[in-house]
């Protein structure tokens, strides 16, 4: 039996995602941008909600192309919250808008936006060495320096925990437990 993080539980989504993607370090402008809205969506939900919705997110936010998301108007704000597909929460459709439009502005300043956000862990993964579930925390320093940063530049549902969060999952902290067989996996990359 293969040891792994014990949150996936025994979802076959949630364990390939496990598997595949959470901690493997993300460096692509739209990806990040992307994890950063699927993680504002998150807040106060669990994580496998997002994750079972996430194919109809990229579908209902045009795969995350800013410029068009900057855009949006009232039709399609309204085509948004009647998408069953997604989380209909006004906050959070108008904060993926928001947040398009941030950066957009962000974009303009000299070096790509992954620069930008590998910039608070010091352009590399921290490398965490946690033996249970519950010694992870849910903020750090950098995620809140991160929080901070974003939310002064306009975006929004970009809290510490929510930049964490989105910080496990892109790679910028490998915090897989231990034993897990992900964690000595992801230390070598």
């Amino acid at each position: 039996m293969i040891a792994r993080c014990p949150w996936p539980g025994d979802d076959p989504q949630m364990i390939e995602y496990h598997d595949d993607e959470w901690g493997v370090p993300v460096y692509d402008d739209q990806l990040l941008f992307a994890k950063l809205i699927l993680d504002g969506a998150q807040a106060g939900l669990s994580w496998s909600t997002i994750l079972h919705k996430r194919e109809n997110y990229w579908r209902a936010f045009d795969n995350f192309d800013a410029e068009k998301i900057a855009g949006y108007d009232e039709k399609k704000f309204a085509e948004l919250m009647n998408n069953a597909g997604i989380v209909r929460n006004r906050l959070k459709i108008n904060a993926a808008i928001k947040n398009a439009q941030a950066y957009l502005k962000l974009q303009d300043e000299p070096g790509p936006f992954s620069d930008y956000l590998w910039g608070f862990v010091g352009g590399t993964a921290i490398e965490n060495s946690w033996d249970s579930i519950e010694l992870i925390p849910a903020q750090t320093p950098e995620s809140e320096a991160m929080s901070k940063a974003l939310k002064k530049r306009g975006f929004s549902f970009v809290g510490p925990t929510i930049c964490y969060a989105f910080m496990q999952a892109v790679g910028m902290v490998n915090d897989h437990l231990v034993d897990c067989f992900r964690y000595n996996e992801l230390k070598k990359i």
